[in-house]
Formats: structure tokens, sequence, C-alpha cells
């Protein structure tokens, strides 16, 4: 699976996935946020680096739709009835991969920010000296991709495959 960041004005940034299982998705605007680090960026680095298999990427890549909608529009009606049982019944598996996405990329943003400059200090429950090897690893991914966020033009993409 492919999935492409398109830059737009300030923090604002488009989605598209583009993969093997499921139907066409159509893309969407992300919600914005870091100028350096798009919000759905952050999470799919984090849920690579730490294998996470059906956090929201994982879940894209298996055929979900997550929150995309079809391309097409006679498969939207289809996916909106799935989407409403879908939401009851997300398997226990499901919401502790999507709780670790979360949980992986609150711990490891603030570190980036910190030892990037975009941060004075850490989170009271916080020491640089105690980041766990994992969080390091997604830390230095973030690392990775955060200038060439940064100085794209808007218009330009970044490519990241899953």
């Amino acid at each position: 699976m492919r999935v492409e960041f398109t830059k737009g004005p300030g923090t604002s940034y488009e989605i598209a996935v583009h993969r093997e299982t499921g139907a066409a998705l159509a893309p969407r605007n992300g919600p914005g946020g870091h100028p350096y680090l798009p919000h759905d960026l952050l999470h799919l680095l984090a849920e690579i680096e730490a294998g996470i298999p059906l956090g929201v990427f994982g879940q894209l890549a298996a055929g979900d739709n997550g929150l995309f909608w079809p391309a097409d529009p006679a498969e939207r009606t289809k996916a909106a009835r799935r989407r409403k049982i879908k939401a009851t019944k997300m398997s226990p598996q499901e919401k502790a991969d999507m709780a670790r996405s979360e949980e992986l990329v609150g711990v490891a943003l603030p570190v980036w920010e910190y030892r990037r400059g975009h941060a004075g200090e850490l989170p009271p429950s916080m020491t640089d000296d105690a980041v766990p090897p994992l969080v390091e690893r997604i830390v230095a991914r973030f690392d990775d991709y955060a200038d060439r966020w940064y100085s794209l033009r808007v218009g330009d993409t970044l490519s990241v495959t899953w």
C-alpha cells in the first residue's frame, strides 16, 4: 500500500491511499496539525515502526475503509452500512492496536519536538534519558520525514509505503 500526503497551505494536507485490497478510496483532507509532521503521517510512521497490524493503516491495507470513502459512489452506500456495523463490532485486537498507535505517537512526538527545539521541555512524566528503544526508533523515523515534509511546496507530495 502506498500513502500519499499532498501539502496544502499552512498545516493542511490531503491524504490518498493506494492499496491492493478493497475498494479504491477517494482522497480526503487530513486534520492538519504540526508544520513538520502531519497527524496521519505520525500514525503511519509509528504503526510501521512498531509493526502494528490493525491500527489505522493496517486496517486500510487489509481492505477496511477507515475514515475514507470509496471513490465509486455505488460502493459508498455499502460502505456506509458496513461502517455502522463495524463501529459496534471492532475486535479486541483492532481496539488494542488503535490505542497502541495513539499511545506511541503521544509519547514519541513530545520527545521529537523537544530534541528538535520545538518544545522547551518534555512532559513532566518523561525524561530524555529513559526513552524506550521502540520510541527512539519512532523518533528517528519522524526525523527522517520531518524536514522532507517541511521543505515541500504547496501541492507537492510525500509518498510512504506500508
